[in-house]
């Protein structure tokens, strides 16, 4: 990494480091001071009075508020990415394909409802009933996820398949499979591997935007935060806040981590390649398989060997 770095930027001189070393204290300085000016602000507040902190010392305050909404945000984050990645891959698909009937709707149902802000979504899925069918504040959560996200989610999988180098789809036509079979034994692979860190990061979206929720009183972690717990603790909503909003950046913490981890861990084992076998003497009627290639092998390689 240090001599790729090398490569890719100048070392720095002796100006240089002076001039970082400056502009490090003193953003230094700015961040002590941003935090002492929040700190004050509190303190003239009365906000660090120990009475409305001990509240979440309290197990029942976790095991009656603050779990049980945890809980349900993630049951609901965990429903909604699997529903929204099969609407992604199904309209991503939908998206690509040769006939107009369907590729049109397709691209229509993906604009619309990514146009449409989430909590108006969630909003009307709660409020219209549905042939005399009451939707439920958690289901209307988990529609509205899916809907939005999976739209996204469909535009990054069409993106992706559209990525991958066209000599391999190609080369799968060439041994005699249809599009749907190049599609799922070919493209959708190497669209996953690539896309992964996008995926990723919108599940990351999705898990924050089960707080829109709250718009239809759905019992999740924001909801215990501002609703349940601060009327029988001396109103202290700020405090709260803070816990609530600590848990989501642990969970979005976390998230981000593993999209990095398997960022790092795809570019360990390298861009996955379409292989084309030809047996000896005749023509090409081997397998097409997903692997991955050596540094001094192309992104893309078709056998051509003939002799023999």
């Amino acid at each position: 990494m240090s001599n790729e770095a090398s490569v890719i930027f100048d070392a720095p001189g002796p100006k240089a480091r002076v001039r970082h070393r400056i502009l490090t204290a003193v953003s230094v300085l700015l961040l002590l001071a941003l935090a002492y000016w929040i700190y004050a602000r509190f303190d003239a507040l009365d906000q660090w009075n120990p009475e409305l902190w001990t509240a979440f010392i309290e197990p029942e305050v976790w095991t009656a508020h603050i779990l049980p909404g945890l809980l349900n945000t993630l049951q609901a984050a965990v429903i909604a990415a699997v529903l929204a990645l099969l609407f992604g891959v199904v309209f991503g698909v939908a998206r690509l394909s040769d006939h107009a009937w369907i590729r049109l709707p397709a691209g229509v149902v993906v604009e619309f409802f990514r146009a449409i802000p989430l909590v108006l979504m969630i909003f009307f899925i709660f409020f219209m009933q549905w042939g005399g069918v009451v939707v439920d504040a958690m289901t209307a959560v988990v529609i509205g996820l899916m809907l939005y996200n999976g739209s996204v989610l469909a535009e990054i999988f069409r993106s992706g398949i559209l990525a991958v180098p066209k000599g391999q789809s190609e080369a799968a036509y060439a041994l005699g499979l249809r599009k749907s079979g190049v599609m799922i034994h070919v493209l959708i692979p190497q669209t996953i591997t690539s896309m992964l860190p996008a995926i990723i990061s919108q599940l990351v979206i999705l898990l924050k935007d089960t707080a829109l929720g709250y718009i239809v009183a759905f019992e999740d972690l924001l909801n215990a935060g501002f609703r349940q717990i601060p009327p029988a603790h001396n109103n202290n909503v700020i405090q709260a806040a803070i816990v609530v909003a600590a848990i989501y950046i642990a969970l979005n913490l976390t998230l981000s981590r593993l999209a990095t981890f398997l960022e790092a861990r795809q570019r360990r084992k390298g861009r996955p390649v379409v292989t084309v076998s030809r047996p000896a003497g005749g023509a090409a009627v081997g397998a097409v398989a997903v692997a991955a290639p050596t540094l001094a092998e192309p992104v893309s390689t078709v056998g051509d060997d003939t002799s023999g």
